[in-house]
């Protein structure tokens, strides 16, 4: 190639490996700009709401558009315990789902399970939703709720967590559907990043004589703990900010109970129930600081997770 082609060659490549590396600058801090844009529209329309209210607004159960008398401590409660429901149960499920698909599962049954698992999180979630107030409520009324009042109702501890009336909806009707809903996203973050785990470390410890549940604890979850959490980050993600599926079950009603199987309320579906229909400022005002402290919730317990997850692994590095 004669020098003069040979030098328009690599003007040509160094302008393209420029405008590659700016396109991406670009689109990461287009990322940012979109983030604070978001963060300050919150602030903005919340202003109204801040001055009246104050800090009483995230103490205060009251909820009355007519009055305005607003407070976030109902919608608060309800997102978190939802949440906390459905990871307490999402999270062994979809570590024995993933488990069971890299490890324990016929090969041949791998790929349907897979498919299967990948199409119910494609699934809407107001599907799930209506599934869960149509078909889930009603049996969960007639045959799970009386046992539970009877049998852990009169316990000392738990047993004003199952106290009430059995009518299907409520807040562990709530979590119980949130959970089925992350659960796919969940097991197939686990499942990817289960098989990355190099053939080499299983087999050594399988040779030492382990079991498939001590790989799995000793070798597999260390090696793979930073995928799993993100997993485990996706589903409470999901969780926190699930819309429609918990409007449907979980009855709606700005009162405090401490018995899961009584209606409560979510800030999302607060926001979906009464938006539309929110006259005045200040209850608009309202309903958007409602949207601020959902982001704010999501914001914290993800930072949380992430700095658990730093100290582990420096603590690992020290002790090695």
């Amino acid at each position: 190639m004669p020098t003069f082609l040979r030098e328009v060659h690599m003007k040509r490549h160094n302008l393209l490996d420029i405008l590659f590396r700016n396109v991406t600058c670009l689109s990461a801090f287009a990322v940012l700009v979109l983030l604070i844009a978001i963060i300050v529209s919150l602030i903005i329309g919340s202003l109204p709401s801040i001055k009246a209210f104050g800090f009483q607004f995230l103490t205060s159960a009251e909820w009355d558009p007519v009055m305005d008398e607003f407070g976030a401590l109902v919608p608060i409660v309800g997102t978190l315990v939802t949440s906390a429901i459905a990871l307490l149960i999402a999270i062994p499920v979809s570590f024995g789902i993933a488990l069971f698909l890299t490890e324990l599962s016929p090969r041949w049954l791998r790929r349907p399970l897979g498919i299967a698992i990948e199409l119910l999180a494609g699934i809407p979630s107001i599907i799930y939703g209506m599934w869960g107030l149509f078909v889930f409520a009603p049996l969960f009324a007639d045959y799970v709720q009386p046992w539970l009042i009877e049998k852990l109702g009169p316990l000392p501890i738990l047993g004003p967590l199952f106290q009430g009336i059995p009518m299907g909806i409520g807040v562990l009707t709530a979590g119980i559907i949130l959970a089925i809903m992350v659960i796919p996203f969940i097991a197939s973050v686990m499942r990817d990043v289960f098989e990355v785990v190099p053939t080499l470390l299983k087999e050594s410890a399988y040779g030492l004589g382990a079991t498939t549940w001590e790989v799995m604890w000793h070798v597999v979850l260390p090696y793979t703990k930073i995928g799993v959490a993100g997993g485990i980050m996706l589903g409470l993600g999901r969780a926190l900010g699930e819309t429609m599926a918990v409007t449907f079950v979980i009855g709606n009603a700005h009162q405090l109970s401490a018995s899961l199987l009584m209606p409560g309320n979510s800030i999302s579906s607060a926001l979906a129930n009464e938006f539309n229909e929110a006259v005045g400022k200040l209850y608009t005002s309202a309903l958007v600081e409602l949207g601020l402290i959902l982001f704010l919730i999501t914001f914290i317990v993800l930072s949380l997770a992430r700095y658990m997850l730093y100290m582990l692994t420096k603590r690992e590095g020290s002790t090695s």
